[in-house]
């Protein structure tokens, strides 16, 4: 494999690390997990996250590509680059417009020399219904133009797709957008072992049958979701209003890991 002196993360809320556990009031995510186990595998490691939740691609591209290409040293950084998921999300969203720029925002990654690493989206949330199927169109559309722009730029895709337990909810948060604990460290896996880097072999074991949840504790916990989450997300769109305004990246230099 190559070893890899330099991570740089782009994006929003997934590589940021929502949902996951706490340090000093930041999320840790599964990208701080990446380098955190590949500076144990090199030497003078270093990590840089630019990502911060609610962006959008157009955001990305302005704010943050233009401060990771500083910082790139060609085939031994590696970058992760997850935008579009919030575009893909607003009822306004326009392919014709977002899918052209991130293509366009990952040829101009590609072209530094370093390795690109993109993600794809969950495609199916639920087994049917109305909204299940807008999910699926809008999502499938947008991984298929992930696959293509990676295919042709010579990318490693971390293809969600690919591990259906990931959106169980024993690696969901319960806002049931980001990832738990728990998922983030799956991730994590997964994404050394595409790098090929060291990660643990047991990663995709089995995983035993998730607990029944009776109806009540169901009720209420989708009472709970509906107040805590969707209710306020509603409320931020129609002020036109991000969970990301304000907020800075958490790395927003090179910090070196050991």
């Amino acid at each position: 494999m190559i070893r890899y002196s330099r991570f740089i993360s782009l994006g929003d809320s997934f590589t940021e690390g929502v949902g996951d556990i706490q340090i000093d009031g930041q999320f840790m995510g599964w990208a701080d997990r990446v380098a955190d186990r590949l500076a144990q595998q090199q030497p003078d490691f270093s990590f840089y996250n630019l990502a911060i939740r609610g962006k959008l691609v157009s955001q990305v591209i302005e704010d943050q590509i233009p401060e990771a290409m500083k910082w790139i040293e060609g085939p031994t950084t590696l970058l992760s680059f997850h935008a579009g998921a919030n575009d893909v999300l607003r009822p306004g969203y326009d392919p014709e417009v977002v899918l052209p720029q991130y293509r366009e925002a990952v040829r101009k990654l590609a072209a530094t020399g370093a390795q690109i690493l993109l993600f794809t989206a969950i495609e199916r949330v639920a087994k049917s219904g109305k909204m299940q199927e807008l999910w699926h169109q809008r999502f499938s559309g947008f991984n298929n133009n992930v696959r293509a722009i990676a295919l042709e730029v010579g990318a490693i895709v971390a293809d969600a797709n690919l591990d259906p337990d990931i959106a169980t909810p024993r690696f969901v948060d319960t806002d049931k957008l980001h990832l738990n604990p728990a998922g983030h460290a799956r991730v994590a896996e997964s994404v050394l072992q595409l790098i090929g880097a060291e990660f643990d072999p047991n990663w995709r074991a089995p995983l035993p049958p998730l607990p029944p949840v009776g109806k009540i504790k169901a009720m209420w916990a989708e009472l709970n979701w509906i107040f805590t989450f969707l209710i306020p997300w509603i409320s931020r769109r129609i002020r036109g209003i991000s969970s990301g305004d304000g907020r800075f990246a958490k790395h927003s230099a090179p910090i070196r890991l050991s």
